[in-house]
């Protein structure tokens, strides 16, 4: 209901108020560029934390354990583990369910509209982990796919903060673009970013993804038993070594996209309803006492309640607390750069860090842009209505932004490696500033000089 709207009249002015407040919190939590605000102030706050005294204190605090315990049994992992591991993995379910909403109705389901931005996604990570091969061959190579993430939330934030001088093409293709490098990451995090795998473990998982299978089948349409059986799927697999973010991309996959309610029969039946609630109803009596006209309601709103998909219903539980408290925390635990007695010229010259931060600013650029011209000059594909070849460099250099997957990478890359793991942050940071700044100035110029 949209307070001051036509069914205003229907609650009481307070209560109109009351609404009128959740609408503007939700308009505010919706916001990408009010999300995207949020992360960066949480990663400026921790490089301040850890070039301070306070460096020690929450690095203390990271380590302290989350402890959970039924009966004799108990299950133990540190806080920075539970943010990286377990939170994250519910930020994978976002991005999941974002993955399986393209495909359903989105551009993905389109092979061939999908196929340039999809494609230009592969050449904006091949380019960038050949970047940093290049650089650390014979060194610490094995941090290739560090800059090869696009940070869908953060780069998105960006670009919505040039209004609606952006095509919506441009959009389109970019957030599908996004949502292929998200795929491609969460492969390569699935493949070499594991430990040595656990057969015993991995066969449990797989189990428990057939029993969410079929649960899909059997058109279970509950939240509860998938979301049990999703809790079940990360513990084996965060005990098998494979990284348990991963449960929450399969998790989004298994759950219905589809409605347990014939929308095309909704209406009629509504009509249906509307004399019974008409006779029921007496205007004299206390709302309590009308235990045949509640009654009725109670139904009304069951059917009503299962005409969103869960998979929709669930996007709309977790976005909010995903990009506002999980995403913020990831960002404020693992930016901790500490520079204090670091020599400047050795970090900027390590080839970490010229790998992560060339392979970001110029790798993506130069593989998006160039996987799009041999596509489109060879026919196999042509622009979306409205782009223009400067607006697709521009999505090239705003795909660098690569905060939270890279800096993610970068942790399961350099578990053991503090001076690298610092090498390789540092650069992330500094390389998804450049791209923000530097792509939104050009995308203002081009956007602006099309409107012109």
């Amino acid at each position: 209901m949209e307070p001051g709207g036509e069914t205003s009249w229907l609650v009481s002015a307070r209560q109109r108020r009351r609404l009128e407040r959740r609408s503007v919190l939700e308009r505010i939590t919706s916001n990408g560029t009010i999300s995207a605000l949020v992360m960066i102030v949480a990663a400026v706050a921790a490089v301040i934390c850890a070039n301070t005294d306070a460096f020690f204190a929450l690095h203390d605090w990271f380590m302290q354990p989350v402890t959970v315990a039924i009966g004799g049994w108990e299950f133990s992992l540190s806080f920075e583990l539970f943010v990286n591991d377990f939170l994250m993995a519910i930020f994978f379910l976002l991005v999941g369910i974002e993955l399986k909403y393209e495909m359903t109705v989105g551009e993905l389901r389109r092979p061939r509209q999908a196929m340039l931005p999809m494609l230009a996604a592969v050449g904006g990570v091949v380019v960038p982990a050949t970047i940093y091969a290049v650089l650390n061959r014979g060194g610490a190579v094995y941090g290739w796919a560090i800059p090869m993430a696009t940070d869908i939330a953060f780069a998105l934030g960006v670009l919505s903060l040039l209004g609606s001088s952006v095509p919506p093409a441009i959009k389109v293709f970019f957030s599908t673009l996004a949502i292929a490098d998200d795929l491609l990451a969460i492969a390569a995090i699935a493949l070499f970013y594991g430990h040595a795998p656990s057969l015993v473990w991995l066969a449990a998982a797989a189990v428990v993804t057939i029993l969410l299978v079929v649960l899909n089948r059997r058109r279970h349409f509950r939240l509860a038993p998938y979301l049990a059986l999703g809790l079940v799927l990360w513990f084996c697999l965060f005990q098998s070594g494979i990284h348990a973010t991963l449960a929450g991309v399969i998790l989004a996959f298994t759950i219905p996209a589809r409605s347990d309610i014939n929308a095309g029969s909704l209406v009629s039946w509504l009509g249906s309803k509307l004399p019974e609630l008409d006779d029921r109803f007496d205007d004299e009596s206390h709302i309590l006492g009308q235990h045949d006209f509640t009654h009725a309601v109670r139904g009304v709103e069951r059917v009503m309640h299962r005409v969103t998909p869960p998979l929709q219903r669930l996007e709309h539980y977790i976005s909010t607390p995903v990009n506002f408290l999980i995403l913020p925390l990831f960002a404020f635990v693992n930016a901790q750069v500490r520079l204090v007695g670091v020599d400047p010229l050795s970090l900027v010259f390590d080839p970490v860090a010229l790998g992560t931060y060339l392979g970001m600013l110029l790798g993506k650029p130069i593989g998006i842009v160039g996987v799009t011209f041999v596509l489109v000059k060879v026919g196999l594909a042509d622009l979306p209505k409205g782009v223009r070849w400067p607006h697709i460099v521009g999505v090239g250099i705003l795909g660098g932004i690569g905060f939270t997957m890279s800096i993610l990478i970068s942790g399961l890359a350099f578990t053991e490696i503090p001076a690298e793991l610092l090498a390789s942050k540092t650069a992330i940071l500094a390389a998804s500033v450049s791209a923000a700044l530097i792509g939104l100035a050009y995308m203002h110029v081009v956007c602006r000089g099309k409107k012109r």
